[in-house]
């Protein structure tokens, strides 16, 4: 059973920048992609970035030009900087991660940007 942590969230002013982190750990065998995703209050959850063990990346066209995604595959381990964060992307940050056709999820982190 693979098991996900997220942190680096937290309450930042708009226009600023988060580095959010996933770590996956237990029954690592061979982790394919990993994403973030995110929810807001009384909104669905979205994908906002993935990466394959590649390293091929996809975006969500809010995001795109401000945040970055990026993996450590030694560390397994997830990355995703957000910078010139603005309040529309307050919400509840996911990191999940496939492997051998499941899906794991973290439990969360909260990301909060102040007008």
């Amino acid at each position: 059973q693979v098991q996900l942590v997220e942190s680096g969230g937290g309450l930042v002013q708009a226009a600023g920048s988060l580095r959010l982190s996933c770590a996956a750990s237990g029954g690592i065998v061979s982790i394919n992609a990993m994403c973030w995703y995110r929810q807001a209050p009384g909104k669905q959850r979205e994908a906002v970035a993935g990466i394959t063990s590649g390293g091929i990346t996809n975006y969500v066209a809010s995001v795109k030009g401000r945040f970055t995604i990026s993996r450590d595959n030694a560390k397994n381990t997830v990355y995703l900087q957000m910078n010139s964060l603005k309040p529309e992307d307050t919400a509840v940050y996911y990191c999940a991660a496939s492997q051998l056709g499941q899906n794991y999820w973290g439990q969360g982190t909260q990301v909060t940007v102040s007008s």
